[in-house]
């Protein structure tokens, strides 16, 4: 497992396409943040808050994560090497949990540059330090969380085919519709329709909980339920095309 998990790094880093989405991740956020075209910039809007980051960091890893996954399951396909894989003494659960947190750390790696804005940030207010480290703390537990279950989404559309592309695609569609999904059905107006039960369904609702630097267990066993449900059907999706 171990072994697997190194490969997974290596490849992706030895390469240059996997530093390169690194890059396009961090300029992204730079430019969202920093640039006097962006609505969200911290300078024009006056206030030294990261709000806007946790706000707009959900669409981009619904772009950022299926990029880093799509290779996945879809090159094992592609090159023949799955057969060589799934024959090997290591169990299918573990060749998909390494092959998760492979892809998980290469999102941390991601992540690590954007504390340079709280930096940044902790300086720039009229008041030095005047910046609530504690909820930004826990909005970087809600992205870490969202980030794997995006991620699962990701493994899970790049078992489903030997295109890459299509993969992202897959993955892509997958967390904008239960992130973004259910809160836009929940704004149908009708006195009987379930608006909250639809929106606790969906992702965002407890995103914007643990955003706001309240950490509850239910919104982290959801996290963890949705992770854990999408790698058990990667899990059952690569065992089917084996046989």
């Amino acid at each position: 497992m171990i072994a697997l998990y190194r490969k997974e790094i290596n490849f992706f880093l030895s390469g240059y396409i996997g530093p390169l989405i690194i890059i396009i991740f961090q300029l992204i956020n730079g430019l969202i943040l920093w640039s006097e075209l962006s609505y969200f910039s911290i300078t024009e809007n006056n206030y030294a808050s990261l709000d806007a980051f946790f706000k707009i960091s959900p669409l981009i890893f619904s772009l950022f994560i299926p990029a880093i996954c799509m290779r996945t399951f879809s090159e094992e396909y592609s090159t023949g090497t799955i057969e060589i894989l799934l024959t090997k003494p290591i169990n299918s659960y573990k060749i998909v949990l390494s092959k998760f947190l492979a892809n998980q750390t290469l999102i941390i790696i991601s992540l690590i540059p954007s504390l340079l804005f709280v930096a940044t940030i902790y300086y720039l207010g009229e008041t030095r330090g005047n910046l609530d480290l504690a909820g930004i703390a826990g909005s970087y537990i809600g992205l870490f969380l969202l980030s794997c279950i995006f991620t699962s989404f990701g493994l899970f559309a790049s078992s489903l085919t030997n295109n890459q592309i299509v993969a992202f695609i897959y993955a892509t569609i997958l967390s904008l519709t239960l992130f973004l999904g259910f809160d836009l059905l929940a704004n149908i107006n009708h006195p009987n329709f379930p608006n909250l039960f639809i929106r606790k369904i969906g992702i965002a609702y407890h995103y914007e909980i643990i955003s706001k630097g309240l950490l509850q267990i239910s919104d982290v066993v959801y996290f963890i339920s949705i992770t854990f449900l999408f790698l058990d059907y990667t899990r059952k999706v690569i065992i089917n095309k084996r046989y």
